[in-house]
């Protein structure tokens, strides 16, 4: 009853609501309102707002005991300093400053070992980068092939169709993650519902979306080149919807599956889905794109209406897709809130299609390690995201900052030491070196049947790649923290940002560390591009 009351005086702003871990901690109400230091260790936020639900749900959160501290939960103890201190040296296995330890010894907060996020990440990582391999070996091969040669605009589709991947299936991976690190996975009705939910979901905005990347690429192509071919639009468009639709689709199982083997052996789903997705994501885009394209290219001049039929087939479709979300209580949500950050994030990458189709005709073997750069930089910011995202639902109402942090910190405390999301930032930014390298090796050799990389090439590379992972990682600090702030869930919204940027700036950089190498006299594959260049 006295619950009720509490409750029922939250919601008209007559008290502030502060709630602390359950008197089985070894604390009692009293001392949480008299003592600041341990004000700031409990997990929750100070909030007049928010809805009954969201607060029941983190009042029920906070109580439960805190795995991380030593003999206690919640940071009781000592109201002193001293107390917050030894606090902050005796929880085991959480490395990093006091400041991060402190933050992470959260109610609710989910505390993992460096080792166990660098085994966790690393695997799906390496995967990840021999799809990416694939991917780039994939596409020099089909660079040549002649419906590239005389549709251009093909190259203008690919970072944008890449970009998908990370529009949409990565925020179906974070979205399943967040829930089920917070336990609402458990239900076999549910789960199917969720899983239904967003696959018909991505359904939706990958035909839509694919649509919009076909037009954008016609109209610029036309303006680059001062003509407009109808076949050639219908070409693109019919490739485009049928990429994004058949590759999602096969993306989703997968990441279902990921997150079920996760959820069923206790491993976090926040490091291992969105790699994975990525490991094959990338090397089925192109894959499917280069083989429809192609296939419908051959008969471009006799069977058009084959285009038409293509087109139509997906936008029949689509009412039923749009039947099947609206029905759903998981995913009704989104399908009317989450067309800004997909849409905005495909004009980025449109913009990173600019950059490949005009470096493509400049720099030999470009094609080869656009896809490695983007998608490293991608697969990486893309954790990083989603585990602050779950760390956020796990500690916060949406709406509130945790005081653990703020939306604008110093990059070297969002990146090397100060928030608590920093250790993990240290260890994708650790990982990304020796990724690079084995990736670049292996991709040359591929590509050039010997090994070309010289010392200048491998540290042009390196250089680009750093700053575009350091610069995506703080930027996702950023965007994450001022979507919660503004109540946007960022499960929904950060992640096709984040990707569309990385494709950006990752063809900017690759095409800056290009030319620099042109400048020196030390041009990829130099002088053995006749010789080893694929027919």
């Amino acid at each position: 009853m006295m619950l009720s009351c509490e409750l029922l005086l939250h919601m008209l702003g007559l008290r502030r609501a502060n709630y602390m871990p359950l008197p089985t901690q070894g604390r009692d109400d009293t001392d949480s309102d008299e003592d600041p230091d341990n004000e700031k260790l409990s997990g929750q936020p100070y909030s007049t707002t928010g809805s009954l639900s969201s607060i029941i749900t983190t009042s029920i959160a906070s109580s439960e005991p805190d795995p991380g501290a030593a003999g206690g939960g919640g940071g009781g103890g000592s109201g002193g300093p001293g107390g917050l201190q030894t606090d902050a040296s005796s929880i085991a296995g959480i490395n990093g400053s006091s400041e991060e330890k402190l933050a992470l010894n959260r109610p609710g907060i989910k505390q993992e070992k460096w080792s166990t996020i660098l085994i966790q990440v690393s695997i799906p990582f390496l995967l990840a980068g021999i799809g990416t391999i694939g991917a780039g070996i994939v596409l020099g091969r089909v660079e040549k092939w002649y419906v590239f040669q005389s549709v251009s605009e093909l190259f203008i589709l690919v970072p944008a169709l890449l970009g998908l991947k990370g529009n949409l299936d990565m925020c179906l991976a974070s979205r399943l993650s967040t829930q089920v690190n917070l336990g609402n996975m458990t239900s076999r009705k549910e789960v199917t519902r969720m899983i239904v939910g967003n696959i018909a979901l991505v359904q939706v905005q990958a035909t839509v979306a694919s649509f919009l990347v076909a037009m954008f690429a016609v109209s610029v192509g036309a303006a680059m080149n001062g003509s407009f071919y109808f076949d050639h639009m219908m070409l693109l468009t019919a490739s485009a919807m049928f990429t994004a639709t058949s590759s999602c689709f096969v993306l989703d199982f997968v990441l279902v599956a990921v997150i079920l083997f996760s959820a069923k052996y206790r491993l976090n789903p926040d490091n291992l889905a969105t790699p994975l997705a990525a490991s094959i994501g990338d090397v089925v885009s192109i894959s499917l794109l280069s083989f429809i394209a192609s296939l419908l290219y051959e008969h471009i001049k006799t069977h058009l209406w084959i285009t038409f039929i293509v087109v139509a087939c997906y936008l029949v479709l689509l009412p039923m897709w749009v039947f099947i979300v609206l029905r759903n209580s998981y995913t009704r949500p989104v399908l009317k809130s989450g067309w800004v950050p997909v849409l905005s994030a495909l004009c980025i990458s449109g913009l990173g299609g600019l950059v490949l189709d005009a470096a493509v005709e400049v720099f030999n073997g470009f094609v080869v390690f656009q896809p490695i750069i983007n998608g490293i930089g991608g697969n990486l910011v893309s954790v990083q995201a989603s585990k602050i995202s779950t760390m956020l639902h796990q500690s916060s109402i949406i709406g509130i900052i945790p005081p653990h942090t703020k939306i604008f910190e110093w990059p070297w405390r969002a990146l090397f030491s100060g928030v608590p999301y920093a250790k993990t930032a240290r260890i994708l930014i650790a990982m990304s070196i020796p990724g690079n390298v084995i990736f670049i090796f292996a991709a040359d050799y591929i590509h050039m049947s010997t090994s070309t990389v010289t010392v200048a090439f491998m540290m042009s590379f390196l250089i680009a790649s750093l700053i575009q992972v350091m610069i995506l990682l703080y930027i996702a600090h950023i965007i994450v923290h001022a979507m919660w702030k503004w109540k946007i869930d960022p499960d929904n919204s950060s992640i096709p940002y984040l990707t569309a940027l990385g494709d950006l700036l990752g063809s900017s950089l690759l095409a800056l560390a290009f030319l620099f190498l042109l400048s020196i006299n030390q041009e990829y594959g130099g002088g053995m591009d006749t010789l080893n260049a694929p027919n």
